[in-house]
């Protein structure tokens, strides 16, 4: 038992007071202990599960990192392995969580739930906040949510009419073709996970139908580097939020598809459908035990196509504008087009015998009792930090700049955030007396 578990059962009746508490073991929470851990500021991470869990337990074998290797780079621990340009998979991503774990240190309660933060408050004024446990109650001067945005899995109500005996499983719960049942897989979804679980199902020649969403996609490789690289020198990865066109538009974008399977490579939906993958539209209703689809394959494909190489024309700006020797340019064309728009799906006279929903999460901030969050359940946020005093959030896409949801951007975030709770820790410090028990 940890020096901090013990803590924690010796006081189940009177709260605990830390300066900090950050709720998420993930790399976010892990990233923020190292930074208050610089700046000898008291904390404590608790984490619902095990620290660093989602990698290990909502990943599919065949899973690797879509960015390269040399953009792993948490707080004090970059990527030392001998393949920068690599794509780490699955195994190797959690050892190298593991090897951050153990250097962090972090004072951490595993398997223990937030049920509720709540701000308490003086004469009006905020003055820390409650924090309610599965285990027990604690208070805290500052609070830094670090559990992600990606809560609940987000499966259509279709999905209870459908028959008894097809199976179905979210993105998180898919773990290779031979744990599903024998049968063709329609895959609902085409973002990231979605575009990449059908080509893990296709390239074992398991017939896939795939109905496709709104995601964009991008290159993998592109006159002679990996697209990554050519964003990083265009310093994509440096501009924040509010200088991005959408402005915080972006941060309900779709990620484009693509993979760093075999060295890496481009998801091309429309080779798959060369090879015999069924491509449909967005998935409409159901009527009847038939899966109705809008008539926009040909639209959703083309606008993919056209985000596709309209990153690539901005490389081809970037390198004319700066003299850059390069492969020539080039653009994609399409090699698949569908005959005509297929609107209906009957999945049992098709034979499909598992539906994978790969159609995201959504936000559950309920346990959050705090006044800033907008009508979709996001907080609304500056770089993280809330217009309550004392509560802030990381780990969430786009929180400042396009790395701020992976390893490439995390540190950035967490050294911020860090900065502002010990300027405020320093400025307006809860006295311990004060807190209410």
């Amino acid at each position: 038992m940890s020096e901090i578990t013990q803590i924690n059962a010796a006081h189940q009746s009177k709260p605990q007071h830390f300066s900090v508490i950050i709720v998420g073991g993930g790399q976010a929470g892990l990233s923020m202990s190292y930074y208050l851990q610089q700046n000898n500021i008291d904390h404590l991470v608790v984490e619902k599960n095990t620290v660093t869990h989602t990698w290990r337990t909502q990943r599919w074998d065949t899973f690797c990192l879509v960015t390269p290797n040399w953009q792993c780079d948490l707080p004090g621990y970059p990527y030392q392995g001998d393949d920068p340009n690599g794509f780490m998979v699955k195994d190797e991503i959690i050892e190298y969580l593991d090897g951050f774990i153990k250097m962090v240190n972090a004072p951490v309660l595993e398997g223990v739930e937030v049920k509720s933060i709540k701000p308490k408050k003086y004469s009006g004024v905020n003055n820390g906040f409650d924090v309610v446990t599965s285990t027990g109650s604690y208070t805290a001067d500052q609070v830094v949510v670090a559990s992600g945005g990606y809560h609940t899995p987000i499966i259509p109500r279709l999905a209870e009419r459908l028959p008894n005996g097809i199976k179905q499983i979210h993105s998180e719960q898919y773990k290779n073709p031979q744990a599903l049942p024998e049968g063709n897989v329609l895959v609902v979804g085409s973002g990231q996970s979605g575009a990449q679980i059908a080509e893990d199902l296709h390239l074992t020649g398991r017939k896939v139908f795939l109905a496709v969403g709104d995601s964009p996609r991008c290159a993998r490789f592109y006159r002679g580097k990996d697209v990554v690289d050519w964003l990083c020198d265009m310093n994509y990865y440096d501009m924040p939020v509010n200088e991005h066109p959408l402005r915080e538009g972006v941060r309900d974008n779709s990620n484009h598809y693509l993979t760093g399977r075999d060295g890496g490579r481009d998801i091309d939906l429309r080779k798959f459908a060369n090879e015999g993958m069924e491509l449909y539209g967005r998935l409409d209703g159901l009527e009847a035990g038939v899966l109705k689809f809008a008539p926009d394959l040909v639209e959703k494909l083309d606008e993919a196509d056209h985000v596709y190489n309209r990153i690539n024309a901005g490389i081809d700006k970037f390198i004319l504008e700066n003299n850059i020797d390069a492969p020539p340019s080039s653009a994609y064309e399409a090699v698949w087009k569908p005959s005509a728009e297929r609107t209906n799906l009957d999945v049992v006279a098709e034979g499909i015998t598992t539906i994978i929903w790969c159609i995201g999460f959504k936000p559950d901030f309920s346990w959050v009792d705090a006044p800033v969050f907008n009508g979709r359940g996001n907080p609304e946020h500056t770089r993280g930090v809330t217009p309550h005093s004392g509560l802030y959030f990381i780990g969430l896409p786009w929180l400042h700049t396009w790395g701020s949801g992976r390893f490439s951007g995390i540190s950035r975030d967490a050294h911020y955030l860090a900065e502002h709770i010990k300027a405020r820790q320093m400025q307006s410090a809860t006295p311990k007396t004060m807190v209410a028990v």
